[in-house]
């Protein structure tokens, strides 16, 4: 697996954490998140194969779900742009579990009352549902 360091930060952590004071087993933990960096472009991400495939399982999943019909664009619309977005997940031990990419919507090219209405979609967790249901039975 191959690794890419990214040297250009504004602000390293090594400025404001000092690894030398933490315990041998927590170094090593962290030396797992250090070694791998998400893309911040699609040029970067298409030289990878993990991030390809997750690209691809993204689009399956939005195909599957039917979450999007192609159409004509009506008139004096205008077309919004989308852009992938990157993330490494990882384990509780530092393990990688997956990398996951997302296709978004470029909302920041929408103008209020032409391309849009509504500014609240709710989306809910199962986990969110288990403990509003906890809090219901445990105050009757």
């Amino acid at each position: 697996m191959t690794t890419k360091r990214n040297t250009n930060y504004n602000y390293p952590i090594s400025n404001y954490f000092a690894y030398d004071q933490t315990t041998p087993n927590y170094q090593c933990y962290l030396e797992k998140f250090s070694h791998l960096t998400e893309p911040q472009t699609f040029k970067e991400d298409v030289e990878d194969s993990r991030w390809i495939e997750a690209m691809k399982q993204e689009v399956k999943a939005l195909e599957d779900n039917n979450t999007g019909k192609v159409v004509d664009l009506p008139v004096r619309k205008n077309v919004i742009g989308s852009k992938w977005v990157y993330k490494i997940k990882f384990k509780a031990d530092g393990d990688i579990d997956r990398f996951k990419a997302r296709l978004v919507a470029n909302g920041y090219s929408q103008r209020e009352g032409l391309d849009y209405h509504d500014t609240f979609s709710p989306v809910e967790k199962m986990v969110i549902v288990r403990t509003v249901i906890a809090l219901a039975a445990s105050r009757g």
